[in-house]
């Protein structure tokens, strides 16, 4: 079973306009492992932070972040 932050984060990319390959090429991480870690195949505890980052880094760049 995923863990929780998984949904919520996919839903936060879905939100932003941006795709979990965008993202993952921001945090500098492989799509498909990407993907193995949002389904729950595969763990990797510091994937979360890396992925927020880089989500968050995304908005930024394009300019909508609330001031």
């Amino acid at each position: 079973m995923p863990a929780q932050w998984t949904g919520k984060l996919i839903g936060e990319i879905h939100n932003a306009g941006f795709t979990i390959k965008e993202v993952a090429w921001r945090a500098n991480l492989h799509d498909k492992y990407v993907s193995q870690v949002l389904n729950a195949d595969r763990e990797a505890p510091s994937a979360e932070a890396k992925l927020r980052k880089a989500l968050d880094e995304l908005i930024i760049e394009r300019g909508e972040v609330d001031e």
